[in-house]
């Protein structure tokens, strides 16, 4: 059965998820859009580092963000001079790890649906005097509403499932960085197999809900 440290992983990993998927919609939402509309030649560039994450490992992605960071990188240094120590091994650092490396997992989807909008619908509402803002409000987030499905599904449920990122930043502080995959970790060291079993079930069927879902309430996801 599961005990209190594994529930305590378990409410940390939702916590992590949760506010890492609701900072990914923010800040993923801006970048999509200006992939799925520019034509500047920095498209495919930009598009190359939002997808980075996908083939690198999570242990060099966990690296560099330990070393920009830390007390000596320069993210470290400007938080230390802002008087908030530094990110490394706290729950700040790990939703920070948790948006890079979630990054293209939302995204991607949403530039997608931007892209399946096409002109027709801005011009419509071009027509009806409706400045850009309203447009993209009123217009464009609704048609889009599939892919922001898709993204907040995947984004969450790919926050869930990181094991080296977290590790690297967050190493392993009960009831502050230890999440679920760490969790059972320990316990495979620990050669616990019992308490590994119920954790790594506990991920297969979260894992296969999720995309049960998705693929039902979504048929889109399944290209996206």
């Amino acid at each position: 059965m599961l005990s209190d440290t594994d529930w305590s992983a378990i409410r940390l990993t939702l916590e992590l998820a949760s506010v890492t998927t609701a900072l990914l919609l923010v800040i993923g939402t801006p970048i999509a859009w200006w992939l799925a509309r520019t034509r500047s030649a920095w498209k495919g560039a930009v598009g190359a580092v939002v997808a980075l994450p996908i083939v690198l490992p999570p242990t060099v992605i966990g690296f560099y963000l330990l070393v920009t960071m830390g007390p000596n990188g320069p993210v470290g240094q400007l938080t230390q001079s802002l008087g908030l120590g530094v990110l490394p091994f706290t729950f700040a650092g790990l939703v920070v790890a948790s948006v890079f490396y979630s990054l293209p997992f939302v995204v991607q989807p949403i530039q997608n649906a931007f892209e399946a909008i096409g002109e027709r619908p801005l011009e419509a509402a071009a027509t009806l005097r409706a400045s850009p803002i309203d447009s993209f409000f009123s217009v464009v987030l609704p048609l889009a509403r599939p892919g922001y499905l898709t993204a907040s599904v995947l984004g969450f449920a790919h926050t869930v499932g990181e094991f080296g990122v977290v590790l690297m930043i967050g190493g392993n502080i009960p009831d502050k960085t230890r999440v679920v995959s760490v969790q059972i970790y320990d316990h495979v060291e620990a050669m616990d197999y019992a308490s590994a079993h119920w954790l790594s079930a506990g991920m297969v069927a979260f894992s296969f809900v999720v995309l049960l879902l998705l693929y039902t309430l979504n048929p889109s996801g399944r290209r996206a």
